[in-house]
């Protein structure tokens, strides 16, 4: 097993990407603190793992409060004893053309996926220095290169790849990894729940997009992650790893 004995927290892991990360680290040994602001979604994961003959607890809150996230670390430690990965997926979106983006919607998606990250680094981070040990993964998008009616979300998705960047060297030497990954179309709730109209547009355009011709599912953003997270990837910091099957190239 690849993660055995390995505590991982995984924010934003009651369902989609979050959850297939979830899944996988616990196939391979991981005990998992879940995060969700939906608590049936959270517990309903934990039940998952559980079933599988997994461990996992769940953290209920958003990562937009330094107190939940710090909840995390400290629930890791107490449950399972120590942190060894911590990986920043919770994300939210609140779209609109720029000329019609409301300040609500601005400091929404700003405070949950740029400040949230912030402090799942930092709070990890500060575990991982003086552990001398721990894999950070966040999780960007395609986005981040820009996107018409998602100007708050590419700022955000951007952000995180320069506290990427940043966060791994400033803890490289203390042997603690930083990495991201920027997924492209992944077929989660989020776009199940787009209009059919706008699924049949995407459908017809995605040979013209994707070369390899498919939606990405959440379990190849967690194979990616479960090798950032694991000690095959232990001379590898400071990267964005694009995962959307050529979309960007």
């Amino acid at each position: 097993m690849r993660l055995k004995d390995k505590v991982a927290i995984v924010t934003g892991s009651g369902r989609g990407i979050g959850e297939g990360i979830v899944l996988r680290f616990a196939e391979e040994g991981a005990k998992i603190v879940i995060n969700d602001v939906n608590e049936a979604d959270a517990s309903a994961a934990v039940k998952k793992v559980k079933a599988a003959g997994g461990q996992a607890v769940a953290v209920v809150g958003s990562v937009a409060s330094r107190e939940v996230v710090q909840n995390m670390v400290d629930t890791a430690v107490k449950e399972f004893g120590t942190l060894d990965i911590m990986v920043n997926n919770a994300g939210i979106t609140r779209d609109a053309m720029l000329h019609k983006m409301t300040d609500e919607q601005w400091d929404q998606v700003i405070a949950v996926n740029q400040t949230g990250v912030f402090y799942g680094i930092q709070c990890a981070g500060r575990y991982m220095r003086e552990k001398g040990y721990g894999k950070i993964i966040n999780i960007s998008s395609t986005s981040a290169l820009g996107n018409p009616g998602q100007l708050n979300y590419a700022a955000t998705k951007a952000a995180v790849i320069g506290m990427t960047k940043t966060a791994a060297k400033e803890l490289g030497g203390k042997n603690v990894n930083v990495n991201a990954i920027a997924p492209g179309m992944i077929w989660t709730d989020m776009m199940k729940n787009m209009p059919p109209a706008v699924i049949e547009q995407m459908d017809a355009m995605l040979p013209m997009i994707v070369p390899m011709n498919r939606k990405g599912s959440p379990l190849d953003i967690a194979n990616l992650a479960l090798f950032l997270a694991s000690d095959e990837s232990s001379f590898i910091t400071g990267q964005i790893i694009f995962c959307e099957g050529g979309m960007k190239m």
